[in-house]
């Protein structure tokens, strides 16, 4: 070994969120030495706290469930939903990821991660050539004793439910006490944590279960995995990444050679308040996980890698909670009795849009008429009928900070928020009218399935439209909240970075939130972070083990 490394290894993977996990599996599955670095002292990124589903066209449950997919049915979806988003989503990207699913679920399935399908969530836009329901599938609830010692340190430990809660169930349990279908799951569900327990196991399901199904395959394949150990610096010779530095548990550097190549998987910059600020126009109201702050992504920036969609995120309305979390909001604004409207009191946007779509348009709007924060109106059926994941552990501490606010009547309610309550009632009657004909002539709300996904079928003739009509009325304050950045290095169809000229970097890989998106501006279906997380992730992995073998 070179006498100015202090290690050598054959694949140096950053971060440990879906990307990183998988490609270091991946490469370690080749008999490759692998060392994992985190820069925080918590293992499993933003995956960890995130409802864990993967968008996974052509995986083997569709065919199962007896539904028709394809490789060109996918792209063909993938063209018509994502449209022309330059070099991140190349025909080249799509067609790697899409052929690479199945791969991916056989692979991850043989070293143990038991699959399950989500057989009816549908894509985002299933309207559009090529879309249709089923892509999306979920890692079954884990048993995190299997973890060891390495459960301590889990990001979702303390930050999730300790439920076996599958993505699958959230539609449901959203409606578990207004529908007999919701009461039915909510039921199933509850069985289902009580037979975890009598059987001594400890159950995570959602983003928890995946990360912690990934992370147990990598202690068994005995990959060493460092925490509270951030990449510094990138070793370059040449055109050439040859390792890193990292900064070790002592704070003194450590130079390590990677001699298949460097995996940079470590997270977006939405906790880079400046870079937010630069790139986005706000200050950034984020779910991801502490640590997203981008600094892997500069790194590489700064020896000649090229960045793209930069000035996009993994969008969504979100309320700003108490201490400072932001809780992500996808079905209370989709379920009928509700509105979302702009400080003028005027709706803007079909609330049961997908939510990158949703942040989209709130950002698009605050460039005419302030919208950021929104508010999201219910009457008391909404109330009582659905959960409000925001609200469900109190309200006490949003009513002092101004978050929730309640009146009697519409006019009320207008004059708590600053509106003018002509405007409010106005926009509300109209509304009104709407959901007692069925047909949101405005925004075409509830047209799709997948808006009446996230509807209630008791009510007719729009599972989605429903009208205000019940006091007290209650706003909630939304802000473009995210489950990360979608934008960072530009990688190709192996997952290298490219530099200005769109030449691979030897030795530089990246993937999941470090890396512009495949899927451009858009969000396709349920789980589109995280399954080109995966699949990227494991491309790298394998590439760098095979570059490792003549490095």
């Amino acid at each position: 070994m070179n006498g100015t490394w202090d290690r050598e290894v054959d694949v140096l993977v950053v971060g440990t969120g879906a990307a990183g996990l998988t490609a270091a599996i991946a490469a370690a599955d080749t008999g490759r030495r692998v060392l994992v670095v985190e820069s925080t002292s918590k293992w499993g990124g933003t995956t960890a706290l995130s409802g864990g589903g993967l968008w996974m066209p052509t995986n083997p449950l569709i065919r199962k469930m007896g539904r028709d997919d394809s490789v060109a049915k996918a792209l063909t979806y993938l063209e018509a939903s994502i449209g022309d988003a330059g070099p991140a989503s190349s025909p080249a990207r799509r067609r790697a990821f899409v052929e690479t699913v199945p791969q991916v679920f056989s692979f991850l399935e043989r070293l143990g991660v038991r699959w399950a399908a989500a057989p009816d969530y549908p894509d985002y836009y299933p309207d559009r050539p090529g879309g249709m329901t089923g892509r999306g599938i979920e890692a079954e609830p884990f048993d995190v004793r299997q973890l060891g010692p390495w459960l301590a340190s889990a990001r979702f430990v303390g930050a999730t439910p300790p439920v076996p809660l599958n993505t699958d169930d959230v539609w449901l349990l959203s409606r578990a006490w207004s529908t007999f279908s919701g009461f039915r799951r909510g039921a199933r569900f509850v069985f289902r944590a009580l037979w975890g327990v009598a059987r001594g196991k400890r159950l995570y399901g959602i983003g928890a279960g995946l990360s912690a199904n990934l992370m147990a395959i990598v202690v068994r394949q005995g990959t060493e995995v460092l925490l509270n150990t951030p990449l510094t610096e990138l070793v370059v010779q040449g055109r050439t990444v040859t390792g890193a530095i990292v900064a070790g548990a002592d704070g003194k550097p450590v130079r390590v050679r990677a001699k298949g190549g460097v995996v940079i998987a470590a997270g977006g910059f939405a906790r880079n308040a400046e870079w937010r600020q630069k790139y986005h126009g706000v200050p950034g109201y984020t779910s991801a996980a502490e640590g997203d702050l981008g600094d892997p992504i500069r790194i590489a920036g700064d020896i000649g890698a090229q960045l793209s969609l930069m000035d996009d995120a993994w969008w969504g309305p979100s309320v700003p909670m108490p201490d400072g979390s932001h809780g992500f909001v996808v079905s209370e604004r989709s379920m009928p009795f509700s509105i979302v409207v702009d400080s003028s009191g005027q709706r803007y946007t079909n609330e049961s849009a997908s939510y990158v779509d949703f942040g989209h348009a709130m950002l698009h709007r605050d460039e005419t008429v302030p919208a950021i924060p929104s508010w999201l109106i219910v009457d008391a059926r909404h109330r009582r009928r659905y959960l409000f994941s925001s609200l469900a552990q109190g309200t006490k501490k949003l009513r002092a900070a101004g978050t929730v606010r309640s009146a009697e009547t519409v006019e009320a309610l207008a004059i708590e928020l600053g509106m003018e309550p002509a405007k409010l009632r106005a926009t509300v009657d109209r509304f009104n009218g709407f959901a007692r004909r069925g047909v949101d002539e405005d925004f075409g709300r509830g047209r799709t399935v997948y808006d009446n996904y996230y509807g209630d079928p008791g009510v007719k003739p729009n599972p989605n439209l429903g009208p205000l009509e019940k006091g007290p009325f209650t706003a909630v304050q939304l802000v473009p909240g995210d489950l990360g950045t979608k934008g960072g290095l530009l990688t190709d169809e192996h997952s290298r970075c490219l530099d200005a000229d769109g030449e691979p970097i030897g030795g530089l890989y990246g993937a999941g939130n470090s890396t512009a998106s495949v899927m451009g501006h858009t969000y396709p279906g349920p789980g589109s972070t995280i399954a080109p997380a995966a699949v990227f992730g494991f491309l790298a992995g394998r590439h760098a083990s095979a570059r490792s073998a003549t490095g």
